[in-house]
């Protein structure tokens, strides 16, 4: 074992490796007993294809060809872009955003003009109806979202079913094709604020009867899903925790009462955290403290729920496989996420589809370690601490490690405890890393969530600055090397925290907000009125959005930044980067600043996966005063 400071150990992950193996899988359906999915592969510019399983050859098989990418940019984020009919595959093409009808032997068809975008489909039982939410860019202001019927026989828009909402989701035909589900909500909440979930009668491509089934007044639904019976299954968070319910005689139930999330934020479309079995009963994701587990649910009245006995700690895709097996992304404290079928009687499971191909000895994977530290108002906040774990390394006597603080997006969103390259990547190099769920952040509960109601800038970063001091009392960081980093949302508490705190040295900032009163007014409509509720109403409000905006409070801004920008961002804009960038250089602060052409909200494409977590670690190891193992490229810090 080799004695080396802290943060420059030999690791055997490389950031190529992560790029390379940072293939995600998505968006799982089964059609006639067979999965189909999308994965997106940096290695190959970023593209989304639709892949399904191969059971003859024991192997996987794509299904998009070569200058096509399977994936929607509606509400930016996107969703479910395909659905499977017979001998047909219907997707959204990213390029252009129309739908296209693929048929074996074809090339692809387009059935959509351009101007419009589409997810979440549902085909109906005859295979010539496609419904699906509609997003439409042809005329000015904000696009208007609606629940459409596409004709799958002609080419044309589709036809309107409902448009009396700002957005609309899951639209869900009955087994008998003559009703129709869906839920929708308007400004200024977003779909883990308040949604109504509506029925209606179908008749081909109209509706009529439209009935509200609940009041989408401070309650949550996603997810509606037809039973048997007429019965109509959903998720709602009106007991605090995201639990099951059923409509049946004019009538709505609680089926699971447990203090734990089965659904999460709704930031894209057509997501699958449970699914019921035909047999009597359901399965479902839950969710306790970040941490994902499944079991079966009795729905014939008992509501028992029974776990399964299984390894993984971060779940989702919910899918039934066929009688008495079920599909999932699932990954382990210690494997990345893969396709798995799991056995509903023994709890067995067999894995379809491990995309990594960088398998790292068990010896070098750090474990993430829950923690619970007090915060401010005698409260307490939680994250998961991931200790430097190297078996051929070890650091001099007495050193402590640095500290790489990790913000998770959102900020409505949550970490979970699974395995990462991302993570080990610093781990194995010799950093501690902390990943946080600040109040605010999902997977604890509407109350935990809404802390940060009114509060952003406030309760992230002081849970952040908490969860520092917290290490640094227990002796296990070196509290004069803890650098923050983030992205988006993660990115704007990264800035916030160097502004208003002395408590980091460094920090990485990708694609966050530094300005909140020009996103609020740049950003795209999905997110358009996120603010009102996070920080407060414009324009009565404009004084808080001036106190809480890092780009206006320089005065106690010393760390150095890094700051990494896709150059297409609609979502938070490239002038938020830049603004800030250029006001800390006029200021002296120690500043670098990369930008991506091509690139949107989230890198996609691996040489500049690579070049980003390079040049963090250079960063680093530049700002802390020691040399990282291994070429990386040079980082100018501007001042």
């Amino acid at each position: 074992m080799k004695q080396t400071p802290y943060g420059t150990w030999h690791s055997p992950l490389g950031a190529s490796d992560l790029a390379g193996s940072s293939i995600t899988l998505n968006y799982v359906q089964v059609a006639d007993g067979v999965p189909y999915w999308i994965e997106s592969r940096p290695a190959d510019g970023g593209r989304n294809v639709l892949v399904t399983s191969d059971a003859a050859a024991g192997s996987v098989r794509d299904l998009t060809p070569a200058g096509f990418s399977a994936r929607t940019r509606v509400h930016e984020y996107g969703g479910r872009p395909y659905a499977i009919g017979r001998d047909v595959t219907f997707f959204s093409n990213f390029p252009d955003q129309r739908v296209y009808a693929q048929r074996a032997g074809q090339a692809p068809a387009a059935l959509t003009p351009e101007g419009y975008r589409y997810a979440d489909y549902e085909l109906d039982q005859t295979g010539t109806l496609l419904f699906c939410v509609r997003e439409d860019h042809t005329g000015s202001g904000e696009p208007r979202n609606s629940l459409v019927a596409l004709d799958t026989r002609t080419n044309g828009p589709g036809t309107v079913l409902f448009d009396k909402s700002d957005f609309v989701a899951f639209p869900r035909v009955s087994p008998d094709g003559r009703r129709i589900a869906w839920i929708a909500w308007n400004h200024p909440d977003l779909p883990w604020d308040a949604t109504t979930l509506y029925v209606a009668n179908l008749s081909g491509a109209k509706l009529s009867g439209i009935t509200a089934l609940t009041s989408g007044s401070r309650e949550s639904v996603i997810e509606p899903r037809w039973g048997t019976a007429g019965s109509l299954y959903f998720l709602s968070d009106r007991s605090n925790w995201s639990s099951l319910y059923r409509y049946q005689d004019n009538r709505v139930a609680s089926v699971l009462s447990i203090e734990a999330e089965i659904g999460s934020p709704l930031w894209t479309l057509g997501q699958s955290s449970y699914c019921l079995t035909g047999d009597g009963r359901a399965l479902v994701r839950y969710t306790i403290a970040a941490r994902d587990q499944l079991g079966v649910v009795d729905l014939t009245g008992s509501g028992k729920l029974a776990p399964l006995d299984l390894p993984f700690v971060g779940l989702s895709n919910i899918q039934l496989l066929g009688p008495g097996t079920a599909i999932a992304v699932a990954a382990s404290a210690t494997a990345e996420a893969a396709l798995v079928s799991i056995d509903l009687a023994t709890g067995s499971y067999r894995i379809l589809r491990a995309p990594g191909s960088v398998k790292l000895d068990p010896a070098f994977i750090s474990v993430a370690e829950p923690i619970e530290f007090p915060t401010a108002g005698g409260l307490t906040a939680h994250a998961f601490y991931y200790p430097p774990t190297n078996p051929e390394a070890s650091a001099p006597v007495g050193e402590k490690p640095p500290l790489v603080v990790k913000v998770h997006g959102g900020p409505t969103s949550h970490s979970k405890p699974e395995f990462a390259l991302a993570t080990q990547y610093w781990t194995s190099r010799g950093f501690a890393l902390l990943d946080v769920n600040h109040g605010g952040s999902s997977g604890f509960g509407r109350a935990y969530r809404e802390r940060l109601n009114g509060k952003w800038g406030i309760v992230d970063v002081g849970d952040v600055v908490a969860a520092v001091k917290y290490l640094i009392n227990s002796g296990r960081i070196d509290g004069n090397r803890a650098a923050i980093r983030g992205g988006s949302a993660g990115g704007f508490t990264v800035l916030a925290a160097l502004a208003f705190h002395d408590v980091f040295r460094a920090g990485a900032n990708y694609y966050g907000v530094s300005d909140l009163e020009a996103l609020a007014r740049d950003t795209h409509k999905f997110e358009a009125r996120y603010l009102d509720r996070l920080v407060a109403p414009l324009p009565q409000g404009r004084e808080v959005y001036e106190a809480r905006a890092p780009i206006r409070h320089l005065e106690r801004f010393k760390a150095a930044l890094i700051t990494f920008q896709g150059a297409d961002d609609k979502v938070v804009p490239p002038d938020q980067s830049r603004a800030m960038v250029a006001a800390l250089k006029s200021k002296g602060v120690p500043v670098a600043y990369i930008e991506f052409e091509g690139e949107q909200h989230g890198f996609r494409r691996a040489e500049n996966i690579v070049r980003s977590l390079e040049s963090e670690l250079a960063f680093y190891g530049k700002v802390f005063g020691f040399t990282p193992d291994g070429t990386l490229p040079e980082v100018t810090l501007l001042k």
